[in-house]
Parts: C-alpha cells; structure tokens; sequence
C-alpha cells in the first residue's frame, strides 16, 4: 500500500502536472515553430543559395548489401539535424523570445511602486482591532483580506 500511496502523491504532486501541461503546450507550439521555419526561413535560404540534402552525402560506408545498397553512418543527416535545430533555435530566440523579453521590459517600466510598509498608526489600529475582536469572540480578517 505504500507503493500505491507514494505513487499517488507523485502525481497529485504539482510538478508533474505543470510537466504535463507544459509538453502538451510545446507539442502545438511546435506547429507554429515548423511552419515558421518551412514558410518563412527555409525559402529565403532557398533563395540564396539554396539548401543542399545533406542525407545522403557524407557517408561512412560498413558494408554493400546484395543488391548494391550501401549500408553506412549517415554523417549528413547528423549535420542537417543540427542545422535544422540551430534554425529552430535561432527562429525561436529572435522571432520569439526577444519580442517577449522586450515586452516584459517595457510593461515594468511602467508597473506601480510596491506599496509601502503600513504606519505606526495603521499598525497600532490593527491591533487594537485584533485584540477587539478576541475579547468579543469574533474572527479577526487579516490585513488586506475580508
């Protein structure tokens, strides 16, 4: 019982749902992502140069199979992975992040000062409220609350 016990309390446990929202989120953030990167980075590099295949180039051969396929360590689908990411990566940080690091900036330029520290006054009437209220049996509301 205290397998079942301690397995619940993993998973009532607030990590592991904010874990799952947050996967649930990136999974269709990466739609916005790839179509970002296929509509709007990949035709302008395209445009430049264009952007070779790297699948199939830079292989390690280990071995010609009977029907003269070549069986090897694709070092260009590695490259081209990495590449791909750094695209990602790079659409993610400059189309992204940078707008909303941006934003945040200038929404707390103009937040409100914190408030101050209550005066000796408001706290010597807090309590002589509390001290009201336990000796007439009442509930005393905390300071900013009802």
């Amino acid at each position: 019982m205290k397998i079942i016990t301690g397995f619940k309390d993993f998973i009532l446990r607030g990590n592991v749902i904010d874990l799952a929202v947050a996967v649930v989120i990136g999974a269709a953030f990466t739609g916005i992502v790839t179509s970002v990167v296929e509509g709007l980075i990949d035709p302008i590099i395209a445009a430049i140069g264009g952007a070779p295949d790297l699948s199939r180039t830079w292989i390690l051969p280990l071995r010609t199979l009977e029907d003269g396929t070549e069986v090897g360590i694709q070092f260009g689908t590695i490259v081209s992975a990495v590449l791909n990411f750094l695209i990602v990566a790079a659409v993610i940080y400059f189309a992204i992040l940078t707008p909303v690091n941006r934003l945040l900036t200038l929404r707390k330029k103009g937040e409100v000062a914190e408030p101050k520290a209550p005066t000796e006054e408001v706290l010597l009437l807090t309590e002589i409220r509390d001290l009201l209220a336990a000796q007439s049996g009442g509930t005393t509301p905390t300071l900013g609350k009802k």
